[in-house]
This record gives structure tokens, sequence and C-alpha cells, in this order.
């Protein structure tokens, strides 16, 4: 029997999971299982656990339906359970080092207690200080095991199930289970505290509380609102059979009523049955207040007082006066001129067009990417919806003819921003752009995410301090409706990243549709208009950004790589956006093709691909040719900038530390043997799994469209797909 077995539902929160199941498994003290509990077997999250149970036989996944509820998945943990104690972890918390051997330490000194507390920070981990809020009510607990009577104010109401290990056999015992319906934290917290006989607190932080930043799913308006009083009831109806001493119960009684409160004076949280959920609470405050019980002092003793009374009218009143001026409406950066931002505001006045769509692609660098791949499609599939594209100035150029834009920070920038129904974009408008009610924003995003992004930047200085406020980049996530995913890798990280309440199109990149549409006649023109010669092997080196370095560094001598690599090797060299300083030029067998309006064209030239960590190499794959990685600093790159995977482990093609071993790959052809073609299937399995050609069409119809998740095209199976051909003859996998 293992010392703790620990739970773990995973609804909601497929792209936390890994962390939450890392912070277990790297545990000092290894007697456990370790159970996620599922939604079903084809699931994000099923995915994620399934792998952890390859690798750790402690790993033993679940599944518990979506309509059971955190609850319904805690005890459908609970029944798989064979440890000795149970604890259970939402997942997106994590374990902090250290606290499974803390926890064994304290159960080895107070013997089989029922329930154990302990501490927990609550973790704002987007910005914000991390707070101990059950810290002081432990504090006046017992110093040893104690009957829950010597200390009646510690209470499982107050302390939720992931602030606690209970004793398997006393939960079983007791028939104790997580009641149905919402607000089952606070039903199980109270029935479990009284059945406890023998308790203990451990005055030690052991867990990790990520409050979601859109906050919990309980103070969302509804219905559900009223299923609190259910559980109130439950505890209360227990803690009469139970014939609790009277110390006891009014303690229980307060903290109950004190949520009860909570929610009343919030009548934001009901939108209806306002009044009947007040004389519910009222008949239940009547029915249930202990003998002896006195009201506590201020405002929240007044309120004790007005819904002992049932006087809802005053309650009302109370509040209102309670909460005082209501804080003004912060105003957002607006534009900088007068007459500009006077306009701007109205044109907010004024009608959505429902048939007009802004693009902008890379912050204005001209007609690219996704939402170039978008506005053609749409073209195609809805001609109704006219289309502006957005270009900073001086990049007019950067605009094929016939396609209209708007300079930004012009007049018209503005006015078709403010009028738009649908919004465009694979980075973020600017901050000051309003989020109308009634328009449609597509995040597009432009690549697979290896590097951290969003707010998993916040923990490495060098980035964060470049990424600026992350307050200010979820306040631009908030105006999401949709967000693109090309993997499932991608949809997962995206939402550690930029957590919002957006629905994830797992719809593939519509740039990567050429990819599968082009032809051998498209490739070769392509090389012509490029200037790579007829017969040469063309190897695309497109390294990434160093947040580290203050400009670009090839990183590799290129002239002396061709040398060493083959007589036919010609280099195009393609450097992160950040560094496109205007059209390029050859120099020997180099070919700078940076400034080229498109990647996927310059990808569609070369015949191998040469890279360290940009997401270059998950587009590229889809072409199905050699990959190879030259990661000369990785080290200092995971450390610096940081990263999701471990790129070494699961590399796409074969790995070269030094120029040396890169030009050996190319001289002895392994770059395009069966290893690599070996490494690249398995790549392309993980990370090419929604991309095969209509993704555009996907998202076209449904965002610009609007038809039904259930009318979209599905993808095409990867083995069915048929990637533009190589203009070099390679081994193919």
């Amino acid at each position: 029997m293992p010392r703790f077995s620990i739970i773990v539902p995973s609804h909601g929160v497929a792209g936390r999971l890994s962390q939450a199941l890392d912070s277990v498994l790297a545990q000092s003290f290894g007697d456990l299982e370790l159970i996620p509990v599922c939604d079903g077997p084809d699931t994000p999250a099923a995915d994620v656990a399934a792998g952890y149970a390859e690798r750790d036989s402690r790993v033993l996944p679940v599944h518990s339906p979506p309509s059971a509820g955190r609850g319904g998945a805690r005890n459908t943990g609970v029944r798989a359970a064979t440890g000795a104690y149970l604890l259970f972890l939402d997942g997106d918390d994590v374990l902090v080092p250290g606290a499974l051997a803390t926890l064994d330490a304290r159960l080895a000194e107070t013997g089989d207690v029922d329930v154990l507390y302990f501490e927990h920070l609550r973790t704002p981990w987007w910005e914000g200080e991390p707070s101990n809020p059950v810290q002081p009510l432990l504090a006046r607990a017992p110093a040893g095991a104690f009957a829950p009577d010597r200390a009646p104010q510690v209470t499982g109401v107050q302390l939720p199930p992931w602030s606690a290990a209970y004793r398997r056999s006393f939960v079983t015992g007791r028939d104790l289970a997580f009641p149905e319906g919402h607000f089952t934290d606070l039903g199980w917290g109270g029935l479990t505290t009284l059945a406890a006989e023998r308790v203990a607190v451990l005055r030690s932080v052991l867990l990790r509380h990520r409050l979601r930043r859109q906050g919990s799913r309980l103070n969302l308006p509804g219905p559900h609102q009223h299923d609190l009083l259910d559980q109130v009831e439950r505890v209360l109806t227990r803690a009469a059979e139970r014939e609790l001493p009277a110390e006891r119960t009014r303690a229980l009684f307060e903290q109950l009523f004190a949520v009860v409160l909570k929610t009343a004076s919030r009548p934001e949280r009901l939108h209806s049955g306002r009044r009947a959920f007040f004389r519910r609470a009222c008949r239940l405050y009547r029915r249930h207040r202990p003998a002896g019980f006195r009201v506590p002092g201020g405002s929240l003793g007044v309120q004790h007082r007005l819904l002992a009374a049932g006087a809802y009218t005053a309650f009302r009143a109370l509040r209102s006066v309670n909460q005082g001026m209501v804080k003004a409406v912060e105003g957002v950066p607006r534009p900088r001129a007068l007459r500009t931002r006077l306009r701007y505001a109205r044109d907010l006045r004024r009608p959505l067009d429902a048939n007009l769509a802004v693009y902008c692609a890379y912050w204005g660098r001209g007609y690219a990417c996704n939402p170039a791949a978008i506005h053609a499609k749409a073209l195609e599939l809805a001609p109704h919806i006219r289309s502006v594209f957005l270009v900073e100035p001086g990049q007019e150029h950067a605009m094929p003819s016939g396609v209209a834009y708007a300079v930004i920070g012009s007049r018209r920038y503005w006015e078709v921003l403010a009028r738009a129904k649908y919004l465009v974009n694979n980075a973020n408008f600017a901050e000051g752009v309003v989020k109308r009610p009634g328009s449609v924003h597509l995040q597009t995003q432009h690549g697979t995410p290896l590097k951290k992004m969003g707010v998993d930047q916040s923990t490495y200085p060098v980035v964060a301090a470049q990424t600026g406020s992350f307050a200010k980049l979820l306040g631009r996530v908030d105006r999401w409706d949709f967000n693109l995913s090309a993997n499932r890798h991608s949809t997962q990280m995206w939402e550690r990243a930029f957590p919002g309440s957006y629905e994830a199109l797992e719809y593939g990149y519509p740039r990567n549709d050429v990819f599968y549409t082009a032809t051998g006649e498209d490739v070769a023109r392509i090389r012509r208009e490029l200037g790579v010669p007829e017969d040469a092997t063309a190897v695309l080196y497109a390294p990434t950004h160093r947040d580290h370095h203050s400009g670009f560094e090839t990183g590799l001598d290129l002239e002396a790589f061709c040398e060493a690599a083959g007589d036919d090797v010609v280099v195009l060299l393609r450097a992160h956006y950040f560094y496109d300083r205007g059209p390029g030029g050859s120099s020997g067998r180099i070919i700078d093709v940076t400034a080229h309006r498109s990647s996927e064209d310059v990808c569609l030239a070369a015949d191998a691909l040469v890279t360290d960590y940009s997401s270059i190499m998950f587009d590229y794959a889809n072409l199905d040719r050699p990959i190879v990685v030259y990661a000369d600093d990785w080290e200092v790159y995971r450390e610096t900038r940081g990263v999701y995977f471990d790129l070494m482990a699961t590399p796409p093609g074969p790995v070269a530390r030094t120029p040396e071993e890169l030009a050996r790959i190319f001289r002895d052809g392994s770059y395009a043997g069966p290893g690599s073609s070996e490494l690249r299937g398995a790549f392309r399995r993980r990370f090419c799994e929604f991309d095969d050609g209509r993704a555009a069409e996907r998202v076209v119809r449904r965002v610009l469209l609007g038809e039904p998740p259930e009318a979209i095209p599905p993808v095409i199976p990867l083995a069915e797909r048929i990637p533009a051909p190589a203009a070099a003859t390679l081994v193919r996998s």
C-alpha cells in the first residue's frame, strides 16, 4: 500500500497538468501513487497523463465525464486509490519541493489522524504577491493531534480539499464523498469535519494553489448559486443529527453563513431569484442558529441581523451604502492626436460594419503569415466581406496590388478598427483598441511554441523586462474570441501562456496550406526568383532571436559551411524578422532572403533546413524534408529564454553542436538518411497534427461565415497528405 494517493482532476487545465504531475513525481518522498482524472480517453489531458503513465508505473490515469464535475472526478479518484492517505490537487496546482517528506514526518509524529490540515499559498501567477490565507487559522490549533471539539474554529469549511491529507480508511469507512452540484468543496469540507474524531495541523506550506486568471467559475452569475444553500443545508442537517457541542456548532454555523452572506451581498451573481435565495437563506438561518450564538460585530453583524429578520429590502439598501462610489472605469490608451481620439470615440458609437474585416500581421510588416492566407481564402469563400490590411508607415510597398490597406496611426486606421466586425491578427492589436460587443477577434499566432511565451516568461528576467506589463498583455488577451492552433501541444501551451475565455480552434495554420497545395512548377519558379542555381542543394539557415543579444548574429560562418558541406550547397539566410533591414542580396554562395515577404516561399525553395530553436522547424516539417538542428548554445538559451520541452531529446533530425559536426552531417549525407527520416516522422506526428492544406478554409467557414463546428471539414490524416515536391532528389521517408 503506498503512503499517499494523490488525485488530480484535469478538466480545463490540460495545458498546466504536466506541471502538477511533475511537482508530484519530483518529490524526494516516492512512496505514492498519482491518479490523474481525465475527461475521457481521447482528450488533451488524457494524452498528457498517458505519456506520464508510460514513463512511471506510479501514474494511474482514470476517467470521469465532465458532467460529473470536479467533485465527481475526485470521487472517481478516491475509488481507484489504494494509498493510506488521500491528497487532492487541482490540475493547475503544484506541490512544493519536499512537501511529501514533510507531510510523512508530521504524520509519524501525530499518528494516524483522520485529517491533517496544512498551509498553502494562493498564487496569482500572472502578477501580484502570493498569500497564505489559512496560516492565522492553523496557528491557533493545538500542537499535536486533537479532537475537533478542542479547536472548533478549525473546520474544513475554511480549508479547501487541496489543503489537507485524509486517511483513506476514514473516508471509505464513513462513506464520505464529494456531494453533487456546485460548491462541492464546501459540502465535502463540512462533512469530513463533522465525521473526524482525531485531527492535526501542519504549519508549513506544502502546495501552491494558482488562482485562475478568469476567476472561480463559482463566482459567475447563474442558477448554480442556489446550490450553495443546498450544501449549507446538507452540512447543518448532519451537524444537527450528530448533536455536537454548542461551541463547535456555533463556529461551523458562523463560517457557513459568512459564505452565504458573501453571495447574498453580491446581486450580480444572481441575475434572477435573488429574493428567493435570501428567503431560503433566512429559513436556514433561523432553523439552524445554535443556542447562544452571538453575531459578529461591524457591518457583517448587521447583515446577520437583517438575514435573521428576513429584511431583504433593508439588506439590499445596506449593500448599496457599503458599495459607495463605483470605481471609475480606467481609460485605455487612446490615439495621441486629440482630433483622432475624438473621431475614434465617435466611430465607436456607430454601428459595427458586419461585412468589414481588418487584418494585421507582425505588427504591420505587410501581407504575410496566417492573416494573409485567411484573407486570400475569404476572397474565395466570403466575397461579401470587405477587407483592410493594416501596415506600418514605410511598408506600403509590402502590400500586393489590389489589397486595400490602412497605415497604422492614420485616421483610416482608427476608423476601420472601430467599425469592423472581424479583427484578425497574428500578434496583438494596439493597446487602445476597444473590444466592442458583437465584434469577433481572431488570434492566429505565428508559430508553434518551443520557447516560453506570454505569462510563462515572467520568471525569465531578460525576457520579462522586454515584455512589459503582463497585466496589459492579459488585457489584450481578453479581446480574443478565437485562438488558432496547429497542434495539440500548442493548444495546451497557449492555455498556459495566454489564459483567457477564448475558443481554441485546432484547425492548423493557414499559412502552411501552401505546403500541400504548391506544385513542382511553383517550387521551380520560387527558386528562380530567389536566384537558386538549378543544380544546387539549397539549405535554408533560419536562426531564432536571442533575447540576450543586442543584434543579429549568424552564429555560424556560412561561407565556411558551404565549402565544407559540398560543392553544390548554397545557403538561404533568413534572419529573424526582428532583423529585417530591407532587401538583401547574394554574396558568394549565400543568398540573403531575410526581407522576402513570404517565409513559406523560402521554405518551398529549400531542400533542407538548418535552424537552432526557431519555430520555423514546425512549419517546415510539413514538407517532410530534412531538418538539422544546430544547437551550439542550447543550455544558455534554455536557461535565459525558457522552453516547453527538451528539443535535444526529441529533435526533428540530426543535432550538431559545432560547425564541424554540421558540415559533416551534410557532407556524408546523413542529414537526409534513414535516421533523419525516423526522427522527422516522430516530430511530424506530434507537431504537424492539424496542418493539411485546408486550415484557411476551416477558419473562414467557422469565424467569418459562422458555420457550426460539426460542419467544418475534418483534418486529413497525416499519412494521406502529399507535401509539395522538393527540387533536389533526396532520400525521403
